[in-house]
C-alpha cells in the first residue's frame, strides 16, 4: 500500500497564502462558472420536462449512465492524474509536458474507439426501456469526444487556466444542449431523437472549445514517439485513479441505472429532473479539483503535509458552505421547484431532497479523494468499491420495498436518492478518518456555524410554503438564500474563508482547528 512521502529534511515550505490565493482564485472562477451552468441549465429542463415529456427523459437517461461512465475511464483518470504525471515527467521542460499530453490523449482515443465498437456491436446494456429513435445509438459517438476534452481541459488547469473549463463546461455544452433541445424537436424528422442529437451536439462543441486554447497553450508534439511500453505502464499506473473516479461517478448513475431496470421510464424521468437541479452542487465540488490537483501535487512533491490539510480544510469548508446553501435554496421549496417541469415531476420532491442532502454528506469525501488518489491509492479504490457495493445493495432493496407496498413512482425514486445519501455520508466519514491519520493532521470541513446559518434559513423558507407558488420561488428562494448568506458571513467565514469573495488581497495564515 502505498504511503505519504516523508517530509525532506531541507525542504523549504512553500508559500502557503499563495497557494491559498490560487485555489480562491480558481475556486472564484468556477464558482461564476456553476452560476454560469445554473443559468443555462434550467432551458434543457423546461424544454425535455415539458416538451419530450418524463418517458423518453426516462430513456435518455438511462443510455447516458453507460456512455459517462465508459468515456470516464476512457480518460485514463487524467483530470488528476495527469498533473502529477506532469510533475513528475516533465519538470519545467515544455516540449516534455506536451509529449506527455499528447500520450494520454492518444492512450485515450485507443481505449474510447474500443469501447465505442463494443457498445456499437452490442448496444442493449445502454437502452434497458428501449430507445427514443434510431439515432440513440450514436450516443457512443461522444465516448472518445468526451475522453479527450477531459485531457485538454486537465492540461489547461495545470497552466492554472481554469477559464476554458468555465467557457466549455458552463456554457458552450449546457447552451448547446439546451438550444439544441428545442430545434430538433421542432423539426418533425430529429423530433424522436431531439434529446440525443442536442447531446451529441453539446459533447463535440466543448471539445471545439476546448481544443483551441490548448494548441495555443502545448501546441503540437515535437520528437514524439509513442512507445507501447510505456503507454502500458502509464494504463497500470492510472487504475487506482480511474477506478475512484468511475466510483465516484457511478455512485450518481447507479441509482438511474437500478431505477432503469426496476422501474418504468416514468420513473426515471422523474428522478432524473430531481438529480439535474440536485447535480448542480456537485458541479460546484467537483469544478475546485483542476485547481487542488496542481496544488497538492506541488506540496507532496516537497513533502509538506501539514500545508496539504490546512488546503483540504479550507476547500472543504468553502464547498459544503456553498452546497449547504445551494441545498437550502432548492430544497425548502422543493414542491413549487419541482412543479415548474409539470405536475408529474411532484412526486419527485423527496427524492430532490434527499439527492441535495446527498451532495452536501459528500463534500468531504470527496475533497479527502483529491488527496487520496495520489498517497493511498488502493485503500481509496477499495473504500470507493466498498461504498458503490452499500449503494447498490440499498438501491434494489428501498425500491423494491415501495414496489411491494404499491408507494408508486415518486416513492421509488426516493429510494434510490435515499440510498445514495446513506452510502455517501458512509465514504466521507471513511475517507476523512483515513487522511486524517496519513496526514496526521485534522482534515474536516465541518462547523458549527453551518448549522446556526441552516436553521433561521429553514424557518425563512417553511414561512414561504404556506404561500402561493410563484411567492414561494420569486421571494421565498432570495429569502432563504440571504438568510443563510447573512449568517454564515457573520458566523462562520473568518478572513481565510472570505478571500474565496475577494480579488488580490493575501488571505491570513491560520490554520483552522478541525
Amino acid at each position: 500500500m502505498s504511503q505519504p512521502p516523508a517530509t525532506p529534511p531541507a525542504a523549504a515550505a512553500p508559500d502557503d497564502s499563495d497557494d491559498l490565493a490560487t485555489l480562491a482564485k480558481g475556486g472564484r472562477t468556477n464558482t461564476l462558472g456553476f452560476v454560469i451552468r445554473l443559468v443555462a441549465r434550467i432551458p434543457f429542463l423546461v424544454i425535455a420536462t415539458r416538451l419530450y415529456g418524463a418517458e423518453a427523459l426516462g430513456r435518455f437517461a438511462s443510455a447516458l449512465v453507460l456512455i459517462e461512465i465508459v468515456a470516464l475511464i476512457c480518460s485514463l483518470g487524467e483530470k488528476r492524474g495527469l498533473a502529477q504525471r506532469l510533475s513528475e515527467g516533465a519538470g519545467e521542460n515544455r516540449a516534455a509536458e506536451t509529449n506527455l499530453v499528447y500520450d494520454g490523449i492518444l492512450l485515450a482515443l485507443i481505449y474510447s474507439g474500443l469501447a465505442a465498437a463494443l457498445l456499437l456491436a452490442f448496444p442493449e446494456p445502454m437502452f434497458p426501456n428501449g430507445t427514443n429513435s434510431a439515432w440513440d445509438i450514436w450516443l457512443v459517438a461522444t465516448i472518445p469526444a468526451f475522453a479527450v476534452t477531459e485531457i485538454l481541459l486537465a492540461a489547461q488547469a495545470y497552466r492554472y487556466d481554469i477559464g476554458t473549463t468555465v467557457r466549455t463546461r458552463a456554457v458552450v455544452e449546457p447552451w448547446t444542449i439546451s438550444i439544441g433541445a428545442g430545434v430538433f424537436f421542432f423539426i418533425p424528422a430529429t423530433r424522436d431523437a431531439g434529446l440525443a442529437l442536442a447531446f451529441i451536439s453539446s459533447i463535440f462543441a466543448g471539445l471545439l472549445t476546448a481544443l483551441w486554447p490548448f494548441l495555443r497553450t502545448y501546441g503540437l508534439p515535437r520528437n514524439w514517439q509513442p512507445q507501447a511500453r510505456a503507454m502500458a505502464a502509464m494504463s497500470a499506473r492510472a487504475f487506482p485513479i480511474v477506478g475512484a473516479d468511475a466510483i465516484e461517478r457511478g455512485t450518481r448513475l447507479l441509482d438511474i441505472f437500478i431505477l432503469g431496470l426496476f422501474a418504468p421510464p416514468q420513473a426515471v424521468g422523474i428522478y432524473y429532473a430531481a438529480q439535474q437541479i440536485a447535480s448542480l452542487p456537485q458541479k460546484l465540488k467537483t469544478s475546485f479539483e483542476p485547481i487542488l490537483s496542481p496544488v497538492i501535487t506541488k506540496n507532496l512533491r516537497i513533502g509538506n503535509m501539514e500545508a496539504i490539510a490546512a488546503q483540504v480544510r479550507q476547500v472543504g469548508f468553502w464547498i459544503i458552505a456553498v452546497q449547504l446553501g445551494i441545498a437550502l435554496v432548492l430544497g425548502v421549496p422543493g414542491e413549487a421547484v419541482m412543479g415548474l417541469w409539470g405536475p408529474d415531476y411532484v412526486a419527485g420532491t423527496a427524492a430532490l431532497a434527499f439527492l441535495l442532502a446527498a451532495e452536501v454528506a459528500a463534500s468531504m469525501a470527496v475533497v479527502s479523494e483529491s488527496v487520496l488518489v495520489y498517497i493511498a491509492r488502493k485503500r481509496n479504490l477499495a473504500i470507493s468499491v466498498g461504498v458503490i457495493a452499500l449503494q447498490a445493495g440499498l438501491t434494489i432493496a428501498l425500491i423494491e420495498l415501495a414496489d411491494a407496498y404499491g408507494l408508486g413512482k415518486g416513492y421509488e425514486a426516493a429510494g434510490a436518492a435515499g440510498a445514495l445519501l446513506i452510502a455517501l455520508a458512509v465514504s466521507s466519514l471513511i475517507k476523512a478518518l483515513l487522511l486524517k491519520h496519513l496526514l496526521k493532521a485534522p482534515v474536516s470541513n465541518w462547523r458549527w456555524a453551518l448549522v446556526y446559518a441552516a436553521a433561521p434559513a429553514v424557518v425563512v423558507g417553511y414561512a414561504f410554503t404556506w404561500l402561493p407558488e410563484w411567492m414561494e420561488l420569486v421571494i421565498g428562494i432570495p429569502a432563504v438564500l440571504a438568510t443563510y448568506a447573512a449568517v454564515i458571513w457573520r458566523r462562520g467565514f473568518d478572513e481565510n474563508d472570505k478571500v474565496l469573495f475577494r480579488k488580490n488581497v493575501v488571505p491570513v495564515h491560520d490554520t483552522p482547528s478541525a
